[in-house]
């Protein structure tokens, strides 16, 4: 269990020590009365051809005099000298809606690069004019209606104990939860963590988490640093027809670009990590930059120097980059990618004294997850009406574990050892067709080749050595396709139609998917919207390839033609602007699931719905079925003013059915979840170059589902056994859970600096994660889940 939760050993006694010292060290700093400015700048282009506007305004609100500026032949704006802090921008264009910008960020340390789209207005300037909304929460896709939300960089860093990591700020919204706190897998409207679609620049990308599991969507952090993305699309249910292979959400992530006019780093160092990144252009001649990042972990740097920090040593390190390079004649190309290492090692101790439970420091463990990804993008504009962008990407996936056990003797003898592998290759093309203002086309192609290897041996106690029980390997290709419009039917209602279809060439498997939304604007900040998608799954190779014997000539594999798992998806959703800054969102759902593998061999209550990873040894049948149902709300106030709230609630149901044909709850049926987050900006200095933050969230989730442990056969077995047929009909306690982040902001000439400190659980509460049986004390114990832990981080960007 240890193995897999790698952050629950982490260090919790410097927490007095670390918020004493930063409580003190705003006032360390002598303030200086200096006015400090920074650069805007950017490109205005069309948002759904890409195609850049020409002649497009952009004014700084409120600066006196005004200031602003006009786009140029390649839609590129510059306002030079804007004060620091928070600033608002105004985008105007004839025949485009107008676009407030509010609260972007300006730093002393760094240049601000905005990639701005419009969106086109279908309205005769006669007749109307369109005064400019504040959207925060708007996706950046235009064809997700319902479900969706955007999410920027500054709230990965900005909101209590989401570290930098977009899979953790995700709990903060409404239907999210977190599958257990010592990683970042997330449940979705209660479905399973492995629900849950990756994508990177258009294609789907491998788990972008250290410390990840065979098959599973998260992992203990996220490989990506926030010093890489760019604002980014969060998708929780009736997803557009672009998005396919995924029955719970969607990660759309996109990359910054590097600032292709002058050379700027930021280097952070804290209790989590080392990172450092670095861009700037290759020449002065020309338009391509460079954008990489580099983190290791100092809880590596810790061990090293002989420092405490817990009995498994957590290693991990990083690489993302994002090269762009434009041409005149032949579109743009980037090459992006991303790598991690990671491992947890665990340190046996050859003393019997120190075995009072079986796990404790009997065992020497190495747990190792890496994953790497490259890719290559081209996009060109065909004319001023289709927009086609291509994206190849390879990438692979390496998964272990050993471990050996002390015997009375302190003899370390093989206990387990498993390797598993994964390398795909994939290529999409995507073109974006405006046919008219009204009405627009996206339409595409994914195809992707993958292979697999896999071997597991345990220790035979009879015979005393190491044998092979499972050994596999694979190949296979899956082809998407899909097509979706976007039909203004008039100014106030908005259309999107699509179709997306999947196939698996192992098996033949095949699904046509229709996908629509409808969107109603009731009255200026107010509408309704109502989406439907039919969505499905391929599952892990590994599933597919299982066989109880090593791969020979004429193996047999029961699971080879498993088809896969599909999803209904209703939404019905209503959003109303109650004033400039504050938003109300409400959206009931339904969500029903068939074609769920359950056992084919007898009756029982097993289902996919309730695994987090992907590999199961036995055979399987496509006769399951779920369903997900609840309601969700969500007020929020924006930051204005220096000043932020979002409460978010939902009540949900979630069940399934094994081969016993019995509705049971799945594992994670909480039956409710609620945040708050709460967050408020001081400027000071005596010329408010510093800024304080505190930033609060307090979660609640119902209990999940656990089956008792039936003690008198786990004696007999000498390990946990549950009670089949009583599975998840007992309730874990509820969890709850505060965390306050405290940051220091120094703005100085050319140069940014961030004092911050995170404290994940303040109040040390004991949340459970579940119960197992411990040989060694002949007793059912408890396992709980992260302690309080304090998070150090400072920053600089200059």
């Amino acid at each position: 269990m240890q193995n897999n939760r790698p952050f629950t050993q982490l260090y919790r006694k410097q927490s007095l020590f670390l918020m004493a010292s930063f409580i003190l060290f705003p006032f360390i700093y002598s303030l200086h009365a200096q006015t400090l400015t920074q650069t805007i700048r950017g490109v205005i282009l069309d948002k759904n051809i890409q195609t850049p506007i020409v002649g497009a305004t952009v004014v700084l609100v409120g600066s006196n005099p005004l200031k602003g500026t006009i786009t140029d032949a390649e839609g590129n704006f510059l306002l030079n000298q804007v004060p620091i802090g928070r600033q608002t921008l105004k985008i105007t264009s004839m025949g485009y809606k107008e676009m407030l910008m509010s609260n972007v960020t300006v730093n002393a340390g760094k240049e601000l690069i905005l990639n701005v789209g419009l969106e086109e207005d279908i309205t005769q300037l006669s007749e109307i004019t369109v005064k400019p909304t504040v959207e925060k929460d708007k996706p950046l896709n235009e064809m997700a209606t319902v479900s969706a939300r955007t999410f920027s960089v500054e709230e990965t860093q900005r909101y209590a104990a989401a570290i930098n990591d977009p899979a953790r700020m995700a709990t903060a919204y409404a239907g999210v939860v977190s599958a257990d706190d010592g990683g970042n897998n997330i449940v979705i409207r209660g479905n399973a963590p492995n629900g849950l679609l990756w994508r990177m620049e258009g294609i789907d990308i491998p788990n972008p988490n250290h410390f990840s599991s065979l098959g599973a969507a998260g992992g203990g952090v996220s490989i990506l640093s926030a010093q890489v993305l760019t604002n980014s699309d969060f998708m929780t249910g009736a997803f557009p027809a672009e998005y396919g292979n995924a029955l719970s959400g969607v990660f759309d992530l996109k990359l910054r670009k590097g600032n292709n006019q002058k050379r700027e780093y930021t280097v952070q160092a804290g209790l989590l990590g080392l990172d450092v990144a670095a861009e700037g252009p290759f020449s002065k001649n020309y338009k391509g930059a460079y954008l990489i990042n580099y983190r290791y972990s100092t809880l590596e740097l810790l061990s090293k120097l002989g420092l405490p920090v817990g009995d498994f040593a957590q290693r991990f390190q990083d690489l993302s980059y994002n090269i762009s390079l434009p041409t005149n004649k032949f579109g743009k190309f980037t090459l992006f990618g991303f790598g991690g290492l990671s491992s947890t090692l665990g340190t046996p101790k050859a003393d019997s004294t120190l075995w009072q439970t079986e796990g404790d420091k009997r065992y020497d463990e190495n747990f190792k997850s890496n994953t790497g990804a490259w890719g290559a993008t081209h996009s060109i504009n065909l004319n001023k009406q289709a927009f086609l962008k291509t994206v190849v990407l390879y990438s692979a996936y390496e998964n272990g574990f050993q471990q050996r056990r002390y015997t009375s003797e302190y003899i370390l003898e093989p206990r387990y050892d498993t390797k598993y592998t994964l390398r795909k290759l994939a290529l999409t093309s995507t073109l974006n067709y405006k046919i008219t203002a009204r009405l627009a086309l996206r339409t595409g192609a994914i195809w992707s080749h993958q292979a697999y290897d896999l071997f597991r041996e345990s220790w035979n106690g009879e015979q005393k050595k190491m044998e092979r029980f499972l050994s596999s390997d694979g190949q296979t290709a899956t082809l998407q396709a899909y097509a979706q419009f976007n039909y203004k039917l008039s100014e106030k209602l908005t259309a999107n139609l699509g179709v997306h279809t999947l196939a698996l060439m192992l098996n033949n498997s095949r699904s046509i998917e229709p996908r629509g939304s409808l969107k109603w604007d009731l009255a200026p900040g107010q509408s309704v919207a109502f989406g439907y998608g039919s969505h499905s799954q391929v599952h892990p190779l590994s599933l597919y390839f299982y066989s109880n014997k090593p791969t020979d000539a004429g193996v047999e594999y029961p699971n080879l033609n498993t088809d896969f798992t599909k999803a209904q998806h209703f939404v019905l959703s209503y959003d109303r602007l109650l004033t400039e800054h504050t938003r109300l969102k409400i959206e009931t759902y339904y969500q029903s699931l068939n074609n769920v593998p359950v056992s084919a061999d007898e009756r029982n209550a097993f289902s996919l719905l309730n695994i987090t990873d992907g590999f199961e040894l036995r055979r399987l049948a496509n006769n399951g079925k779920g369903r997900n149902y609840g309601l969700e709300l969500t007020l929020e106030r924006f930051l204005h003013n220096n000043f932020y709230y979002m409460l978010s609630g939902s009540v949900f149901k979630s069940e399934y059915t094994g081969s016993d044909e019995i509705w049971r709850s799945t594992r994670f049926d909480g039956g409710g979840a609620g945040n708050f987050l709460v967050g408020k900006e001081w400027l000071m200095g005596r010329s408010k170059n510093n800024v304080l933050g505190i930033n609060l969230k307090t979660t609640y989730v119902g209990g999940f589902r656990t089956t008792p442990i039936d003690l008198a056969a786990s004696r007999r077995r000498g390990e946990t056994v549950l009670v089949e047929t009583e599975t998840n009909s007992q309730t874990l306690d509820a969890y709850f859970r505060s965390d306050v982040r405290v940051s220091w902001k120094r703005n100085r000439n050319g140069f940014t600096s961030t004092l911050s400190l995170d404290i994940q659980n303040v109040t040390n509460r004991q949340n459970i994660y579940g119960q197992y049986y411990d040989s060694n004390l002949d007793k059912i114990k408890t396992a709980y889940q992260l302690p309080l832990i304090p998070v150090l981080n400072y920053r600089v960007e200059f």
